[in-house]
């Protein structure tokens, strides 16, 4: 056998060890032969450099550093779920399905939910080219180097694979492993790791590869999106991942009921406690693709899928204060102050008490005892008072009437649960908070600039709104603390190319109340600039679709300010884009301008996001269900029931795929 031929044997040999260790969970070789093994191979390598291969199983144990994780755009968007906490809730939801797809006989699939950090990882030709975070949904941190080092996730696969495939999954870090870390570092006298989960997410985002490969971490898949994927549903999906060597749970089932679902959920609520790894519900999905197909998505959500969250664990502790937080829109937020308790996994030492409303509900008192929960929230809440141990001189809480920064009073709003500080220019917290929203991420995402720099600088009188980031130089903020000087020059170069960032981001960045990142995204689209944005009255902003009046009169509260129109102004000055760049595609047309088409159905030509696309591109719009402003349906082979019941009804006109590219190829 050549030098060749036996360094491909030993790698062959140990991918498979690996798969049987990391994937089937079964082990054919003792830790000791396997790493004999890897060694001899090691040695092998680096005496015959010429036959380098980056998927050797010894390149698994990383060593690449990456300073700044770049950001990449998902394929394929990553989706939230929408989550339930009854049998009730997950009824309601399969009613929803029915009156979108009609009485039709549904297979649900049922997973378990885990509690890691989410990844989509590309494969092409069988080979992973690209990891990425969730990040935002939209686009995530390229965490390719790290996710290598991950033994459970093949770097190249086995079977009938397609040829290019994104792969969503759950980077967890099992308790065996969890404990075995936090042991070593109580060992040397270091702060033990609070809870697997946020230990796993952290993990992805180490600099050093070599680092991330010493962590016990493993990937558990759930999903695989695409085109033209060889199965019809999401049960079968899963099987195929298996074969060709993903580690996808076993927990999964397909059922044929709501009933046999409930049956799943009962089961795993009291069983999950015997896993390995972390599980906070179950996830329900419409097994059918083409059925996902059809329901499609919310702005959020898969319509086709729906966490159940079981019930969360609850302690109880003592309220030792409640204190305010002021908000960048002004809204106080009361805040508990709790002697700290451990709970799921972290230490509790706060939880939200949500409004004025609230406090005065559970009627709670400095020195209660009170009982705490997490729910799948980020800050944990009070959900009640142990009454029976209140003592006997407590008082009734009274709600602050000043605001705790610049002692203002108060203001709360008819209809409107909290109350406000309305000093607006003049309240710390409110100046400090729409900077930092301004720089954040999904808004104008300002590189070396972060928030506690941003309350630096306005202590520092350099900043006192967001259009003097642009006016700071260097020589400004060098006596800053922990300021050096190649800090600074990427502060105020970071500022510079912020006037990059196209006008949708620049209008949520701007921190108008109830204007997120989705409804600035449809008053740019609209609109186009800003200009146009200001000057719409109250009801052509009402007649945007989903614009409702709440958003439109703070809008024009917003641009009728003045203050507002000089910083904007200076914006414009410094070079900020307040208009939408229109990417010019050669083929657009504008005759479907002024009809809406919905899209159902499977297409022999156009796959749904192209077609949608096509429609898009000559001036439609395309519409998520049929009512009575929709003007053609597109449908394609086994269209809903429901949906083609419906177009009848209301004597929608119906297109085939050929009807439509006949109507496309139409003169104008």
């Amino acid at each position: 056998m050549s030098i060749q031929e036996t360094i491909q044997a030993l790698r062959n040999e140990l991918n498979q060890h690996n798969y049987n260790y990391y994937v089937l969970d079964n082990a054919t070789i003792s830790d000791y032969d396997f790493d004999v093994k890897l060694k001899e191979l090691q040695d092998l390598e680096d005496k015959n450099p010429e036959f380098f291969d980056e998927d050797s199983p010894t390149q698994r144990v990383g060593g690449a550093i990456t300073k700044n994780f770049k950001t990449v755009a998902h394929q394929y968007r990553m989706y939230s779920l929408d989550n339930s906490y009854s049998k009730e809730d997950l009824q309601d939801w399969q009613n929803r399905i029915q009156r979108v797809l009609g009485n039709v006989d549904l297979q649900y699939t049922c997973e378990l939910k885990y509690d890691g950090a989410s990844i989509s990882i590309t494969y092409e030709n069988g080979k992973l080219v690209q990891a990425l975070t969730r990040g935002d949904g939209f686009q995530g941190d390229d965490v390719t180097n790290n996710i290598k080092t991950i033994k459970s996730i093949p770097l190249k696969l086995k079977g009938n694979y397609p040829d290019k495939f994104d792969i969503r999954g759950e980077i967890i870090l099992p308790y065996a492993g969890f404990e075995k870390m936090n042991q070593e570092l109580i060992e040397i006298g270091e702060t033990p790791y609070s809870n697997p989960r946020n230990t796993a997410s952290g993990s992805l985002k180490l600099q050093d590869s070599a680092e991330v490969a010493k962590r016990p971490l493993e990937c558990l898949l759930y999903f695989v999106t695409g085109n033209n994927l060889p199965f019809p549903s999401q049960f079968e999906g899963l099987e195929s991942a298996r074969n060709w060597g993903f580690k996808v749970p076993n927990e999964a089932k397909l059922v044929n009921n709501l009933q046999e679902v409930f049956d799943f959920i009962d089961y795993w609520d009291v069983h999950r406690h015997n896993l390995p790894y972390e599980t906070d519900g179950v996830v329900v999905k419409v097994n059918s693709i083409q059925y996902q197909e059809e329901l499609g998505y919310t702005a959020k959500s898969p319509r086709w899928a729906i966490a159940y969250k079981f019930k969360s664990e609850q302690v109880s502790t003592q309220l030792e204060s409640i204190s305010y937080q002021v908000g960048r829109t002004g809204a106080i937020t009361p805040v508990a102050n709790l002697k700290p308790v451990q709970l799921a996994g972290t230490i509790v030492k706060r939880a939200s008490l949500h409004n004025a409303d609230q406090i005065q509900k559970l009627d709670i008192r400095i020195h209660d005892t009170v009982f705490v929960e997490k729910g799948g929230e980020i800050i944990p809440k009070i959900i009640a008072v142990d009454l029976d141990k209140r003592p006997e001189n407590s008082e009734v809480t009274h709600y602050i009437t000043h605001c705790p920064e610049c002692h203002t009073e108060l203001v709360r709003n008819a209809g409107e649960a909290n109350h406000y500080c309305p000093n607006f220019y003049g309240c710390p917290p409110q100046i400090i908070g729409r900077i930092q929203h301004y720089i954040s991420r999904k808004a104008m995402d300002i590189e070396g600039l972060g928030g506690e720099t941003v309350a630096l600088l306005f202590k520092n009188n350099l900043v006192h709104n967001y259009a003097d980031l642009y006016e700071l130089k260097v020589e400004d903020i060098l006596h800053l603390e922990r300021m050096a000087k190649k800090s600074a020059e990427n502060l105020v170069n970071g500022v510079q190319k912020s006037t990059e960032i196209p006008f949708e981001s620049v209008l949520f960045a701007l921190g108008i109340r109830f204007v997120g990142e989705t409804v600035a995204k449809k008053l740019a689209k609209h609109y186009k600039n800003i200009t146009a944005l200001s000057q719409a009255s109250l009801m052509e902003l009402i007649l945007v679709d989903e614009i409702g009046e709440r958003i439109a009169r703070s809008v024009i509260e917003f641009f009728e300010n003045e203050e507002n129109q000089k910083i904007i102004e200076r914006l414009k000055n410094y070079g900020v884009q307040f208009e939408i760049v229109e990417k010019i595609n050669p083929d657009a047309t504008e005759k479907f301008i002024g009809k809406t088409f919905v899209v159902s159905g499977v297409f022999a030509q156009f796959s749904r996001d192209e077609l949608k696309k096509t429609i898009e591109d000559n001036g439609g719009k395309v519409g998520s269900s049929i009512s009575a402003k929709t003007d053609f349906v597109v449908a394609g082979d086994n269209m809903g029931p429901a949906k083609l019941e419906k177009a009848n009804k209301l004597n929608i006109p119906i297109l085939s795929e050929e009807d439509f590219i006949t109507k496309l190829n139409e003169s104008e």
